[in-house]
């Protein structure tokens, strides 16, 4: 990695993938996100660009606020950013002057100027120029005529990153070293100069160097003792490290940081040192003379060596989480697909999870190749093939678990992607996750069962991050941020158990398609959130029980995802909505004469009249389903979430737009 301090002296940069931000810390949320960066950059060809400031600009835009406390330097914060794979890191002066730019002048002649970005990657909440007047969507309003893209880091993220930075200083200032180093992901550090002390140590028999932090807003962690590995010049050292004003002594020297170190007796006045913090002792205590003082060392010594010992032991270790989770596969004459791709989910399951596979009645030989070469794995016999919204709802009336995980055959998962989602859960108020879903067939792909992640427009047509209508992007890491969906996809569907059956399930008449996104529906009307966590990767077929561009998909997509919105939307909103729907269910007619698809237009009317003969049902249900929803229910209605506030029809056949940044931006 380059580092660079001088804007003047930049090179031109190559396809740059930029990010701007304090990173104070660099903590594992940040980590992330740098992670994105390079990957973003990586599948470009271009290079990962960070853009941060020195000196921090709240110390130059609010001089009279002391209370400013930084976790890295700018060499430390640069040693991270190298550890990440980041390619430049531009430490930008930060004064007055660069404060007063306008929200264009920012863009024009510092962004597009000095780093011609190709991306920029930033979060909802970013502000820049003078009194902070430009915003993401400034921002994203001259990318077009200056050439860069804008990628959102979201509301979620930006805010797990936040909290982070704010738990690890208050671990510091509590003395709890080890949880900082768990939110870290790595010890926390201080360097410093060896200076001049007392010298009263050395006369009881635990001589100290006093260490001077290189940067005067340095964090210093609560007073105490700590237990400390000390890196000087090539040498990695152990010892202990006092932080205090030494009421014992009361010499009115204020606060001290005071470093012993084991079995070392050279001299390292004016040296440079890093103090590596390993675990916390004990607190600062008024001791009555040298002699307690000289007994109480020898102590702290004692538990020092101990704690440097067994460093993996003093980790904080996180809780674990391991719900009795049930990957449930449902086949329907896919034996070749279980013999290709249930091999890889076995291998892939955690000591609380187990695979099971529901036959839909299949007519082929699945389940005697299941009896024979898998006759451990859980196998259930379905007495006819109930599609896949009933089949699965059979099946699960016969499988006990904590989380479901709804499968389909012709998915190939990867190491980690039910350990990257199951720990999602612990938060009660999720209801559903998905992995990112890729195409097997073309694996830089998104799959367009899912992609990374479902969404509705106004008008309730669904899309997804990664794929709108039957366009699909190339996955260059513009979408590895958690976030909060609509509907999760049915191809990978993880969800609460309990909630799966509280809601009543799959609609059972659905046979396929869009059911993932009616029981979603619920959910959030309930108040869960749904999810997708593209840490998690599957790689998907697709269309390999029910080809995408069928007369028979085409129907069951029509009737579905209309019956879905009239069962969901309140009434206020039917009103309009259904008129409309008829009318741009026409529209498509029209697009499909002109492309000669006739089938498809009879698969259109057959959906409308099938949902008006069957009305009556619709009602029931609706009404049925409503009363779920409020018996289920944990929170405010979350249906706002994951939608946008115009027409995708629009943006795709009007403005030619293929991509989910320029729907969603």
């Amino acid at each position: 990695m380059k580092t660079h301090y001088q804007l003047e002296n930049l090179p031109r940069f190559r396809r740059a993938v930029v990010t701007i931000g304090s990173f104070d810390g660099v903590h594992r949320g940040h980590q992330q996100l740098l992670a994105r960066i390079r990957r973003l950059a990586e599948r470009r060809g271009g290079e990962s660009v960070v853009i941060t400031f020195d000196p921090h600009p709240r110390s130059v835009l609010r001089p009279e606020d002391d209370s400013l406390r930084l976790l890295t330097t700018t060499p430390e914060k640069a040693a991270c950013c190298a550890a990440a794979g980041i390619d430049h890191l531009v430490v930008v002066p930060f004064n007055t002057a660069f404060s007063q730019q306008t929200p264009e002048e920012y863009i024009r002649n510092f962004l597009v100027k000095r780093f011609s970005p190709e991306r920029i990657v930033i979060g909802y909440d970013h502000r820049f120029g003078k009194d902070r007047k430009g915003d993401l969507a400034y921002l994203r309003h001259h990318g077009k005529e200056l050439g860069y893209e804008v990628i959102e880091i979201d509301a979620q993220e930006v805010n797990d990153i936040t909290v982070s930075s704010t738990k690890v200083r208050n671990a510091l200032l509590s003395g709890e070293v080890r949880q900082a180093h768990t939110l870290l992901g790595r010890p926390y550090e201080i360097t410093g100069t060896v200076i001049e002390g007392r010298k009263i140590g050395r006369t009881i028999g635990f001589p100290t160097a006093n260490i001077e932090p290189f940067h005067r807003l340095k964090l210093i962690p609560q007073n105490g003792i700590y237990a400390v590995r000390v890196k000087w010049l090539a040498r990695e050292l152990e010892g202990m490290l006092y932080i205090g004003d030494r009421p014992s002594l009361n010499d009115g020297r204020g606060v001290v940081i005071e470093l012993n170190i084991f079995d070392f007796e050279e001299d390292l006045y004016g040296e440079t040192l890093t103090v590596v913090f390993a675990d916390h002792l004990r607190g600062d205590l008024e001791l009555d003379g040298l002699e307690a003082l000289k007994a109480q060392l020898g102590q702290d010594e004692i538990a020092a060596r101990s704690a440097l010992a067994a460093p993996e032991a003093s980790l904080e270790k996180e809780e674990t989480y391991a719900p009795n989770t049930a990957v449930v596969i449902l086949n329907y004459n896919g034996r070749g697909y279980l013999e290709t791709y249930l091999p890889g989910v076995i291998d892939s399951l955690p000591p609380n999870a187990r695979v099971i596979v529901a036959d839909n009645l299949s007519t082929d030989d699945s389940v005697s190749w299941m009896q024979a070469n898998h006759p451990d794995v859980e196998l259930i016999e379905l007495p006819e093939n109930y599609g896949f919204a009933n089949g699965y709802n059979m099946a699960m009336m016969q499988v006990e678990a904590e989380l479901y995980v709804l499968l389909n055959s012709d998915v190939r998962v990867t190491p980690g992607w039910l350990s990257n989602i199951i720990p999602l859960f612990k938060d009660e108020t999720v209801g559903a996750v998905q992995p990112k879903v890729l195409a097997e067939a073309d694996n830089d792909r998104f799959e367009y069962a899912g992609a990374a992640g479902g969404y509705l427009d106004y008008l309730d047509y669904p899309f997804c991050r990664g794929r709108i209508f039957t366009h699909t992007e190339r996955d260059e890491g513009q979408y590895d941020g958690r976030t909060e969906i609509f509907w999760a996809t049915g191809a990978a569907f993880f969800c609460r158990a309990d909630l799966f059956h509280a809601l009543g399930g799959f609609e059972p008449e659905y046979f396929a398609h869009a059911e993932e996104i009616d029981l979603c529906w619920r959910m959030k009307r309930a108040g869960y959130k749904i999810m997708v966590e593209p840490a998690a990767v599957v790689y998907h077929v697709g269309g390999g029980t029910l080809n995408y561009n069928t007369p028979y998909k085409a129907y069951l997509n029509f009737r579905n995802t209309l019956t879905t919105s009239f069962k969901n939307q309140p009434v206020s909103r039917l009103i309009w909505w259904l008129p409309i729907r008829l009318v741009l269910d026409g529209v498509a007619g029209v697009l499909f004469l002109t492309q000669g698809n006739f089938a498809h237009i009879g698969s259109i009317l057959r959906a409308h009249f099938h949902f008006y003969g069957h009305l009556g049902l619709w009602l029931r249900r609706r009404k049925e389903r409503s009363e779920q929803v409020m018996a289920a229910k944990i929170g405010e209605d979350r249906t706002e979430v994951g939608r946008v506030a115009d027409s995708i029809i629009l943006h795709y056949y009007l403005l030619g737009h293929r991509r989910f940044a320029e729907v969603f931006g």
